[in-house]
C-alpha cells in the first residue's frame, strides 16, 4: 500500500477518533449538568457567631450552592450583612438569614435583640429566685409575687407574668451548649410595655420568685391568688358567733274563770243536808 493511501487512512481514523471523543465529552457534560443544577452565590458563616456580635468581614464567606437547595431570604453579597448584629447564635457553615440578624442600623448587643414594641426589664435575683441558676438566656419563666395587698392582713401569692422570655442572665446573652447553671445577680426579661409596668411594681410590692417552665408549654393558666390559710390542713374553723336573742317579756297566763258551783239543800224531817254541784 502506498504512503499516500496510508496517510489518508490515518487522517480518516484521526477524524473519527476526534468525533467520537467529542461525542463522549458532550454526553458526559450533559449528564454532569443534569446531576449538578446551576449554583448561586450565597453567604454563610465562616465561624461560630455569638448572639449580639457585630458581624465583620472575617465572620462570613461566599460559597456556591445549588439553587434548588437554598432557603428563602439568603444573601448573595457580604456587603448587606457586615456591620449588622446577630440576634440569634449562628453556627459555622449556616446560612445567614434575615431572622438571625438585627435590622440595618439596628446596632448590636442587647438593644438589637429587642423586637419592635417590646421592652427589656431586669430584676434582681439570687440562687433561690433564679431557680438555682437554671434561669438562663432562652428559657421561659413565670413571675410570682408574694405580698400583702393594701388593707389586707395575711400574705398572698399571685402570678404576675406568665411565659416571659429570658433575654439575658447577668451580662450574658447566650447560654452554654451544656445548659449549665449561671449564678448572676440580675435576670433580664423580654416583656410588653404593660407587663414591664407590672414587673416594676411587683419588685416594690413584695418578694418575687421566678418559676421555670418548659419552653413548649405556652398555655396560660390564669391562676387565682393563694392565701396562707390554704396551706394548712385540718385547721380549726373560725369560731361561730352566737347571736344574742333579745329578751321578750312573757305575758302572764290568763286563768280560766272558776266554775260555777250549784248548791242543793235537802230537808228530811228535822235533818238538813246541802249538796254542791
Amino acid at each position: 500500500m502506498s504512503r499516500g493511501r496510508l496517510f489518508i487512512l490515518g487522517l480518516i481514523a484521526l477524524a473519527l477518533g476526534g468525533f467520537l471523543a467529542m461525542s463522549v465529552y458532550r454526553n458526559l457534560q450533559s449528564k454532569t449538568n443534569a446531576s449538578n443544577p446551576a449554583g448561586a452565590n450565597v453567604v454563610v458563616a465562616a465561624r461560630d457567631i455569638q448572639i449580639g456580635t457585630v458581624i465583620g468581614s472575617g465572620d462570613v464567606k461566599v460559597v456556591r450552592f445549588p439553587v434548588a437547595e437554598l432557603p428563602a431570604g439568603v444573601y448573595s453579597s457580604t456587603s448587606t450583612i457586615v456591620g449588622r448584629g446577630a440576634i440569634l447564635p449562628i453556627a459555622k457553615g449556616e446560612f445567614l438569614l434575615p431572622n438571625k440578624l438585627a435590622a440595618v442600623n439596628g446596632g448590636s448587643g442587647l438593644p438589637s435583640l429587642i423586637p419592635q414594641g417590646m421592652r427589656a426589664v431586669s430584676v434582681r435575683v439570687n440562687d433561690v429566685v433564679a431557680v438555682a441558676g437554671f434561669v438562663i438566656p432562652g428559657t421561659r419563666v413565670d413571675v410570682l409575687l408574694t405580698g400583702t395587698p393594701m388593707g389586707g392582713k395575711e400574705p398572698v401569692t399571685t402570678t404576675v407574668l406568665e411565659n416571659a422570655y429570658v433575654l439575658a442572665a447577668g451580662q450574658r446573652m447566650e447560654h452554654s451548649a451544656a445548659g449549665e447553671p449561671q449564678t448572676v445577680p440580675v435576670i433580664t426579661l423580654l416583656v410588653s410595655p404593660d407587663d414591664a409596668q407590672k414587673l416594676t411594681l411587683a419588685t416594690l410590692e413584695g418578694k418575687i420568685q421566678l418559676a421555670l417552665r418548659n419552653v413548649t408549654d405556652s398555655e396560660p393558666q390564669n391562676l387565682n391568688l393563694v392565701r396562707s390559710t390554704a396551706l394548712y390542713r385540718g385547721s380549726a374553723p373560725s369560731p361561730e358567733v352566737t347571736a344574742v336573742k333579745p329578751h321578750v317579756a312573757r305575758a302572764k297566763p290568763t286563768l280560766p274563770p272558776a266554775p260555777t258551783v250549784y248548791s242543793v239543800e235537802v230537808i228530811r224531817g228535822h235533818d238538813l243536808s246541802t249538796t254542791k254541784f
